[in-house]
């Protein structure tokens, strides 16, 4: 079995309530070229001709905190998560569990929604961004969310995020040649896990587990920068002293977990499991967004890791062992 972990869907209850705050659908104007998102069946026809795939559902981007505000973000997280759930009870066989969303600028109403989804709907896992309306994980207000998932032991799956206001230059308003995702995003995520290394919340949650969406962005291929590197943090920069952490900044970058979606390419792929080892890597394809509405992803990450040159126990542990072990799939 196949078990792809970062899958992406929308659910018509959910964007039925974001055209109800926005006063127009923009998700679906934007991803209507792309009907393997939001059409189940459809959904189910690309699947047809795999036995042995099962995918894991999480709501495609932008994130809860981006579509509302933090007395609205809850209930549309808790919309997207029941509708989730009500496609997992009817379509177990395909999708055995989802991602829950979290309302992320109202971090009381996170922790309530991630207890809610694992216990009551029975998630597998919880989707976060790598900030939340431009505020780093790392900031105070969202620890006790990291806390309780290390607590309870909720793997936490960590998506980029990046908008094309953020600009690639100081001198201009926006990103061009959609290179705010291309090589934003892989920004994104090794800063954030970056951000969550240094401030000391991997050292303070030894139990926290976070899967990096893209094999952990762009960390694998700059290991050097990181150790030895940032090893000396603090020590070429001006006013600025840093309390060594209590081991190497590298054993706790190799602590997160990283999949596979890196959309066929098999030099990445091989780097990061590298980097990572097979007991950290989950197989997972981003479907559907690519050219062909998810079957590109799907063949191409599948072709990558069956010629991966690694012992079939471990290829094994990628595509499902690692799943089971970290997310209670029923």
């Amino acid at each position: 079995m196949k078990l792809d972990v970062f899958t992406h869907f929308l659910p018509r209850p959910f964007m039925e309530r974001i055209e109800k705050l926005t006063g127009h659908l923009e998700i679906a104007k934007r991803d209507a070229h792309i009907p393997t998102l939001w059409d189940l069946d459809a959904r189910l026809r690309l699947l047809d001709p795999y036995d042995d795939l099962q995918q894991v559902l999480s709501l495609a981007s932008p994130a809860p905190e981006v579509l509302a505000g933090p007395d609205e973000s809850p209930e549309l997280a808790r919309i997207g998560n029941d509708a989730l759930a009500e496609i997992v009870a009817r379509h177990r066989d395909r999708f055995p569990s989802f991602l829950a969303a979290l309302p992320m600028n109202n971090p009381e109403a996170a922790v309530r929604e991630m207890d809610r989804a694992w216990d009551q709907l029975g998630a597998a896992g919880v989707q976060i961004y790598s900030n939340v309306n431009g505020r780093p994980l790392d900031h105070p207000d969202f620890f006790p969310i990291f806390a309780r998932a290390a607590e309870r032991h909720i793997p936490m799956f960590l998506h980029p995020t990046r908008p094309a206001t953020f600009p690639d230059y100081q001198t201009e308003t926006k990103s061009r040649y959609e290179l705010w995702w291309a090589f934003g995003w892989p920004y994104e995520t090794s800063v954030a896990m970056a951000r969550l290394v240094f401030s000391r919340v991997m050292e303070r949650l030894p139990d926290l587990v976070i899967v990096t969406h893209h094999m952990g962005g762009m960390v694998p291929y700059f290991e050097g920068r990181i150790s030895p590197g940032l090893d000396v943090m603090g020590q070429r920069s001006i006013g600025e002293e840093y309390e060594p952490l209590a081991r190497p900044a590298l054993e706790y970058f190799k602590r997160f977990y990283a999949d596979t979606a890196l959309f066929g390419a098999a030099n990445a792929t091989r780097l990061g499991y590298e980097f990572f080892g097979a007991e950290h890597c989950l197989f997972a394809s981003d479907c559907p967004f690519d050219p062909e509405g998810g079957a590109r992803f799907i063949r191409e990450t599948i072709r990558v890791l069956d010629q991966l040159p690694i012992p079939e126990a471990e290829r094994r542990q990628i595509y499902e062992g690692n799943a089971r072990r970290l997310m209670p799939l029923r």
